[in-house]
């Protein structure tokens, strides 16, 4: 759960909603690496609980924070990190 919360955390400080967009092999950057696979696994979830909305581009996946789930993001990032 920290590790949805804190991708989360960074795509909403640098503003990834709705149309902006940043690339999915991006989410992991700044995790330590003995932990990168699972937060591969914690943003596929963030993507099946729509969390997070895919795009397919020409040059490969991209992610973005879902807009109409914005209460629900901010109250997880609250809740888990304590902010």
């Amino acid at each position: 759960m920290i590790l949805k919360a804190q991708i989360l955390k960074k795509l909403r400080r640098h503003g990834y909603w709705g149309g902006r967009h940043t690339a999915y092999d991006d989410l992991t950057k700044g995790i330590p690496k003995h932990l990168r696979g699972q937060a591969k696994d914690a943003a596929e979830e963030l993507i099946i609980g729509e969390f997070l909305l895919p795009k397919q581009t020409g040059y490969g996946l991209h992610v973005s924070l879902n807009p109409q789930k914005k209460a629900d993001i901010d109250n997880l990032i609250r809740d888990v990190l304590k902010e």
